[in-house]
């Protein structure tokens, strides 16, 4: 993508003088200091006014069943369709795994949720988890024995919802569907009230109903860890059982208790890709997901402005964004941090590119937070490359200011100055070199 050079001219002179730049089918509870309030979870925001009105996704201004997607899923159909892409119909995980390559989704992302949850409900339980595996735009979830689902993010509609059967033989078509039946879960508080992915966290009970829910209506790196992650696996954190995760309940006179449901206890997972449900692909899914929709619901707000970027209602949301996106209010690691799985570690950053210096946003810390450069490795995704050229001009513009050390802005005063300054340079050596041509 070619843009004009000037538009980012003052990113490219940094460095002489001040800085310029499903658990089932549930963000931002950031609170922010001064004049600012509280930016609660769906975009709905509190500024001495009442809160903004829902994005009507279905209305004609937005047509999101009437228009066609132009996610990365999409154009793979038609070959999925005619199985003409040569995968492999020995089996589900011969054709998941070459499906996943097509896809660029790495099995190293794989985690599994046993919450009775998503069209497949009557198939998950904690004897058959759903695996789920992403990069930065797609979802791909399959419960053995059923339909495989796919969530592909489209700049300009946020989240599509695909589901198919996998080809039992040779010749055999499928077809794949759009679902629309998704968005009772996929379009509620915790998107924003627009198609976006969902992560929730709830307590099942022994036959497959959920007995409590957790960290309602929110999603993002905000959400305490001890209210995440039930209904799902967690591998690799043994030390760390301050979460929801690995549990089954029961009532007992009226209250939950709860015994262990740890990996591979209850369901046989020889035929699944891999036997971990590691955390840190947990913490990131959710960091992306929260960042994820997020910039969908800007992207309806700004096309409800009619691309206006006057006005205090969308600039509340850009600020909202910027600092999710910035890494406020982002919950810590637990005490001594967390490993995470090695396979998982190099496939994540080596899908990113480095700037001249060798540094990446998506580079780890694991130590107290996820990231070592708290600016989401999101913004150099194929979801935020391709929103409006003016929206991102003005989210450009308020990162501009709050990385500025010169005139350091008090709502993101937990960002050194000389984190501020690699974060600069990361970006100038990455996404706004290729940007202006370089």
């Amino acid at each position: 993508m070619r843009v004009k050079a000037m538009k980012y001219a003052a990113w490219m002179k940094l460095g002489c003088g001040p800085l310029l730049l499903s658990g089932k089918c549930g963000g931002m509870n950031g609170i922010v200091s001064g004049a600012w309030s509280v930016w609660l979870a769906a975009g709905l925001v509190s500024f001495g006014a009442t809160p903004d009105a829902a994005v009507d996704f279905e209305g004609p201004e937005h047509a999101y069943f009437e228009s066609v997607p132009r996610d990365p899923f999409s154009k793979f159909i038609p070959d999925i369709e005619q199985n003409r892409l040569g995968l492999d119909l020995s089996g589900e995980s011969a054709y998941l795994r070459g499906l996943l390559k097509i896809l660029n989704v790495p099995e190293s992302s794989q985690t599994l949720v046993y919450s009775a949850t998503s069209l497949q409900l009557a198939n998950i339980s904690i004897r058959k988890p759903r695996a789920i595996y992403f990069n930065e735009d797609v979802y791909v979830g399959h419960v053995r024995g059923g339909r495989i689902e796919v969530i592909s993010i489209d700049p300009n509609l946020g989240a599509v919802f695909f589901i198919f059967d996998i080809p039992g033989r040779a010749g055999q078509s499928v077809v794949v569907e759009r679902s629309g039946r998704c968005m009772n879960c996929h379009a509620n508080l915790s998107t924003g009230k627009v198609p976006g992915v969902v992560i929730k966290s709830v307590m099942p009970g022994p036959n497959n109903g959920s007995l409590d829910a957790f960290r309602r209506d929110q999603l993002g790196h905000q959400v305490p860890l001890a209210e995440r992650f039930g209904g799902w696996h967690v591998t690799g954190a043994d030390a760390f059982t301050g979460h929801r995760g690995n549990l089954l309940g029961r009532y007992v006179r009226g209250t939950i208790e709860t015994s262990p449901a740890k990996v591979g206890q209850f369901a046989d997972l020889s035929d699944y890709l891999r036997a971990t449900s590691d955390i840190l692909p947990l913490l990131v899914m959710e960091h992306q997901a929260g960042f994820s929709n997020r910039l969908t619901e800007l992207v309806y707000r700004w096309r409800e402005a009619r691309g206006q970027s006057a006005g205090q209602a969308l600039e509340r949301h850009v600020e909202s964004f910027v600092r999710y996106a910035l890494f406020a209010e982002e919950t810590g690691l637990p005490p001594g941090g967390v490993q995470g799985d090695a396979d998982f570690r190099r496939d994540f950053v080596q899908a990113g590119r480095k700037d001249p210096g060798g540094r990446s946003l998506r580079d780890f810390d694991l130590r107290t937070r996820l990231f070592k450069y708290r600016c989401s490795y999101m913004i150099d995704s194929g979801h935020f490359r391709g929103i409006p050229q003016g929206l991102k001009d003005l989210i450009f513009a308020r990162m501009r200011r709050a990385l500025d050390v010169a005139v350091p802005d008090p709502l993101f005063a937990y960002l050194p100055a000389g984190e501020k300054q690699a974060i600069v340079e990361i970006l100038r050596g990455t996404m706004f070199a290729r940007a202006s041509g370089g």
